[in-house]
């Protein structure tokens, strides 16, 4: 098994994973999911310090495309509707340029098994299925969108002196221009009015 301190890149799988593994099937046929704050801050620290982070998962959803463009996973790195996430998983090992000893895996059901073969440190949360278990080099004492994978990013970037954040600086995620253009009319980002006292409540 490859140690948490030889991992160089992550790849997850999302339903059960950074989910508890419930969707919300939307009229329109997005799915909607809840995902854990604390999972995803790991994941941008991650990414800020160098991580190259991948999602591979069967599903496919607008709203995934954004969450993952939040956390700075870059568009080519996200493999939706995969129906072989082993290579998927070794195909984003090449764009990265890393061996799949580097990269770790956090997978919680069967599909995801080959892909945590392949890799060098295949990881479940707690409450994966039994033959996910058995097949993983580690099993997180969380559940899947209950901090398994920030107990995994931890674990790996602690050890490198890697888990290291500056609060004052943006994340390098992006958000669709709807969102950002939302986001300036309120707080700080808001224009200052011309004169102080007519500006409204």
């Amino acid at each position: 098994m490859t140690r948490f301190e030889d991992i160089k890149a992550f790849a997850f799988d999302v339903d059960g994973v950074f989910t508890d593994g419930l969707v919300l099937a939307m009229p329109d046929g997005d799915l909607l999911r809840q995902f854990n704050s604390k999972d995803c801050f790991g994941v941008r620290t991650a990414v800020d310090n160098g991580f190259p982070c991948a999602i591979i998962t069967g599903g496919v959803s607008q709203s995934l495309l954004h969450r993952a463009r939040s956390l700075g996973i870059r568009d080519k790195h996200l493999y939706m509707l995969s129906k072989d996430k082993e290579s998927d998983f070794l195909h984003f090992c090449r764009s990265i340029c890393l061996e799949p000893a580097q990269v770790a895996f956090v997978g919680d059901d069967i599909p995801d098994i080959p892909a945590m073969l392949a890799s060098g440190l295949g990881v479940c949360p707690s409450d994966a299925v039994a033959e996910v278990r058995s097949a993983a080099d580690f099993v997180s004492t969380f559940a899947g969108g209950r901090g398994c994978i920030r107990d995994l990013v931890e674990r790996v970037l602690k050890p490198q002196d890697k888990w290291l954040f500056d609060p004052k600086n943006p994340w390098k995620g992006s958000h669709p221009d709807s969102i950002t253009k939302f986001a300036k009319l309120t707080g700080r980002n808001r224009e200052m009015p011309d004169q102080v006292g007519h500006d409204e409540a």
